[in-house]
C-alpha cells in the first residue's frame, strides 16, 4: 500500500522515548524506513520490535559530532538516502529557579544537548540532502523559545537558539528542495515533562488558553505534515502547536 512516507528514510534523534518515539512509529507505520538516534540502545530495543527490514538502532550521543556523524553514514549505507531529519532529542535541565541562581554547567550541558545537538545532525544530513536535491528537517523548539518561561532560562533560551538555528537555515537552502521547519510546542506530556516539579508544570499549563496539555499523538501529527512532500512551499518557519499560547 502506497502511504505518505513509503520508502522514504528519516532520522529521529531522542526516539527512546517521548515525542521521538511517537513519531518513530507513526512514521514506520506509514511506509518509512527510520534511523532511530538516542544514547540508550537498550531502550530502542525494547520500544522497537517488528519491523527489522525497516529500522536501523543507533546510540548517539547528539553532542559528539564524530559520533552523530558517523550514525549518519550508518543509516546511508544501510538505506542509501536521507529524506527527514526530525530532532527530537533534549532536556530541559534544572527548573524553577531564578536567573542568578543558575548553575553555568547545567546552562552549558543544556544548550550542548537542545542546540549544538539539532546543528550536529543538521550539519551531518544536509550534504546528502541537498546531493539528492530533497529533504526535510525539523527541530523540535517549544513555545518557551518564542516566549520564556520563567524559572527555564536555559531551556527557553537555548529553544529560542533552536527556532533562530530554523530560521537561519530555511533562508540559506530555500532554493535546493530542502525545507528546515521548526515546531513549538506548548506541554506536552512526555516523561521529560513528567519529570518537573508539578509548580512549574501548572504556571505553563496556565498559560494555555486550552487548559490542557497538548497530546503526543497531537504533536506527532503534526510533525508528520511538516517533513511530508506535501508541505513544500514552508520553510524557516516556526509552527504553532500550543493550544492557543503562541502570539505569533
Amino acid at each position: 500500500m502506497q502511504t505518505g512516507f513509503n520508502a522514504q528514510v528519516a532520522i529521529i534523534t531522542g526516539a527512546a522515548s517521548g515525542l521521538g518515539l511517537v513519531i518513530a512509529h507513526k512514521l514506520l507505520n506509514e511506509g518509512a524506513y527510520v534511523g532511530l538516534f538516542d544514547v540508550n540502545i537498550e531502550a530502542l530495543r525494547e520500544e522497537f520490535i517488528g519491523n527489522p527490514d525497516k529500522e536501523e538502532f543507533v546510540s548517539v550521543d547528539v553532542t559528539d559530532p564524530a559520533m552523530v556523524e558517523k550514525g549518519v553514514e550508518q543509516i546511508v549505507a544501510r538505506f542509501g538516502k536521507i529524506d527527514i531529519l526530525i530532532n527530537c532529542a533534549g532536556i530541559t535541565g534544572a527548573t524553577n529557579i531564578k536567573s542568578h541562581e543558575v548553575d553555568p554547567e547545567n546552562m552549558r550541558k543544556v544548550f550542548e544537548i537542545n542546540f549544538m545537538g539539532s546543528f550536529n545532525t543538521s550539519k551531518a544530513v544536509l550534504p546528502h540532502m541537498l546531493a539528492n536535491g530533497y529533504g526535510r528537517i525539523l527541530h523540535i523548539a517549544s513555545i518557551a523559545g518564542k516566549e520564556g518561561n520563567a524559572g527555564m532560562l536555559a531551556y527557553s533560551a537555548s529553544k529560542a537558539a533552536v527556532i533562530g538555528m530554523a530560521k537561519v537555515q530555511g533562508k540559506e537552502y530555500a532554493e535546493t528542495g530542502v525545507t528546515i521547519n521548526a515546531l513549538a510546542p506548548a506541554v506536552i506530556r512526555t516523561p521529560l515533562v513528567e519529570a518537573m516539579p508539578d509548580t512549574q508544570v501548572q504556571y505553563m499549563t496556565d498559560k494555555i488558553p486550552m487548559r490542557r496539555c497538548g497530546t503526543l499523538e497531537e504533536a506527532a501529527n503534526m510533525a508528520a505534515f511538516i517533513v511530508s512532500a506535501e508541505n513544500s512551499f514552508t520553510t524557516g518557519f516556526t509552527f504553532d502547536l500550543s493550544g492557543g499560547r503562541a502570539t505569533y
